[in-house]
């Protein structure tokens, strides 16, 4: 209903089911933060497809295959779910995410 009334504007960066963890909003300067399974977006809130930028994080390969070994499903449990993201300062935020079950943080800086 809200697409035929042309009242919303739906996210078309992500086509693959990346499963959305958390979100991060910057009302100053106008972004949103994503995080997902083994990505982290960074969208524009005016348009949510127009530059939008992408990182993409997996959870090291040993990693999953250690996961797969504890008997893990490797499409649902065995990757890097982006579970934090935290403003650290004007030019940084702070990210973790799971791992593979071996969790691992990082800042991203946003320039």
């Amino acid at each position: 209903d809200l697409l035929l009334s042309n009242s919303c504007i739906p996210f078309l960066g992500s086509t693959e089911g990346l499963d959305f963890r958390t979100l991060l909003l910057d009302e100053e300067r106008g972004r949103l933060l994503i995080g997902a399974k083994d990505h982290v977006f960074l969208l524009n809130l005016v348009d949510l497809n127009k530059n939008i930028k992408k990182i993409y994080w997996p959870a090291a390969k040993e990693k999953v295959e250690l996961c797969k070994l504890a008997g893990k499903d490797a499409h649902t449990e065995c990757a890097n779910f982006i579970r934090v993201l935290q403003p650290y300062n004007r030019t940084h935020v702070y990210v973790c995410g799971t791992g593979a079950f071996h969790p691992l943080c990082g800042y991203i800086e946003l320039g």
